[in-house]
């Protein structure tokens, strides 16, 4: 370990390995260390028993939820955005041969007390109740003008510039419905709560173009993919990257502490009186808690069931948003659910999560309303993490922290701290 390397990366969480293997790949000489046996840190996939240990304090879960073997239970759950940035490193980087995708079947919305689909076709469209006859012409006419929006050709713009206007002045245009606008805004943009309105509409075009285009590549009834056996399966796919490309791995190192120089920039990394030195640290926040804060708390509850979530035309995989406005809440909450169609449960079984921000100190009755749409459930299990962000400068300290994942899918720009550090970092070519 007494070696010097141009970056020591902390945590083997999604953000850390897909750091860990571009940076490998670009040539640079990478030490991936984890205080844990496993990979995944926070977002890792539990067999049953190792969530029965968690949760339930013992390895004893009852014989008739099925082989332990057979759960893959992600303790971060995301579906991922079919034609997003991560999909295209995936592809780009050939980490694919080391994983298997498989389309997620529906993308659902929760209105006026029911469950709808999000049309993924011009024939559900025209038979969605969402929306009344007028209005699916009024919200058609938006479409095409978001479908047809080129950035970087004006003429598509019709006199517009959404860098300057609001996504509300963008939509006040077509006349639309403040029910439609609360579809439009989370259940195709996945905006998490309604700040959006108020900010530039360039974002809310491109994340419904992003959408759109999902949908398209898969032609499947939802925009999202999911990892066979879990997303635990992306970190250690992008952690062979890193060993294809000569990162160097070592897991259970305890108490890794990041050393800095008199000029208070980081030279190294102390685990068990070794140190091993460095230019750059990428970590979680867990590795540097003095140089991040507490912005908050994400709720969470995960259930084993043996059925499809009601209402989701026995969809064997789902999303679910339920915005808001919905609930009277400040943020939108989350329902996921996958089952044996994608190797995470025994056949027949079914898990689902229901996450949101945490508003109060009552978790259980706050994701109340997304559990009570899963119907009967065999365990339930609460769960809650805190989220941070770095305060720190990395140009003065070099060291990069990332942020813990919300409670939603995972969006095109999770990749934005690689893309900072890769093209911010003078150590990469």
């Amino acid at each position: 370990m007494d070696e010097e390397y141009d970056v020591i990366v902390l945590g083997t969480g999604l953000k850390e390995c897909i750091l860990s293997g571009l940076l490998s790949v670009d040539g640079l000489k990478v030490l991936h260390m984890d205080r844990n046996d496993y990979y995944g840190g926070e977002s890792t996939s539990l067999n049953l028993i190792q969530l029965w240990k968690k949760f339930r304090g013992n390895d004893k879960p009852p014989a008739h939820l099925g082989p332990s073997r057979d759960y893959n239970v992600d303790m971060v759950p995301k579906f991922i955005m079919a034609n997003g940035i991560l999909v295209r490193t995936l592809i780009h980087t050939d980490v694919t041969k080391y994983l298997s995708f498989k389309a997620v079947d529906g993308s659902y919305v929760f209105n006026k007390g029911k469950i709808h689909k999000v049309p993924a076709t011009d024939v559900e469209a025209l038979k969605s109740p969402l929306m009344g006859l007028f209005e699916k012409r009024r919200a058609r006419s938006f479409f095409i003008y978001v479908q047809n929006y080129d950035e970087n050709d004006p003429s598509t713009h019709q006199g517009l510039d959404l860098t300057r206007i609001t996504s509300r002045e963008l939509i006040s245009k077509y006349g639309l419905d403040d029910n439609t606008v609360d579809f439009i805004g989370h259940a195709v943009a996945l905006h998490r709560d309604d700040r959006y309105l108020n900010e530039p509409a360039l974002d809310t075009v491109k994340r419904m173009k992003l959408y759109s285009e999902s949908v398209l590549r898969f032609q499947g009834g939802s925009p999202y993919i999911y990892p066979l056996y879990g997303l635990g399966e992306l970190p250690q796919g992008f952690a062979r990257l890193s060993a294809v490309y000569g990162g160097t791995y070592m897991l259970n190192k305890p108490e890794c502490k990041v050393e800095f120089d008199m000029e208070g920039k980081v030279c190294g990394v102390t685990s068990e009186g070794e140190t091993a030195k460095c230019m750059k640290v990428v970590c979680d926040p867990s590795y540097l808690p003095n140089k991040v804060r507490k912005v908050g708390k994400v709720a969470r509850a995960i259930a084993i069931m043996s059925h499809p979530i009601p209402n989701t035309n026995e969809s064997h995989s789902v999303q679910l948003i339920l915005p808001q406005k919905q609930l009277g809440r400040k943020s939108d909450m989350y329902v996921f659910c996958c089952s044996y169609s994608h190797n995470v449960a025994p056949k027949g079984k079914y898990i689902a999560f229901v996450s949101a921000k945490a508003e109060t100190d009552n978790l259980e009755m706050e994701l109340k309303p997304g559990i009570d749409l899963l119907g009967p459930i065999d365990e339930l299990f609460f769960d809650s993490y805190d989220r941070f962000e770095p305060v720190n400068e990395p140009s003065l300290d070099n060291c990069f922290i990332s942020t813990v994942l919300p409670p939603s899918f995972l969006p095109s720009f999770l990749l934005f701290m690689s893309c900072h550090f890769l093209s911010s970092n003078p150590i990469v070519a």
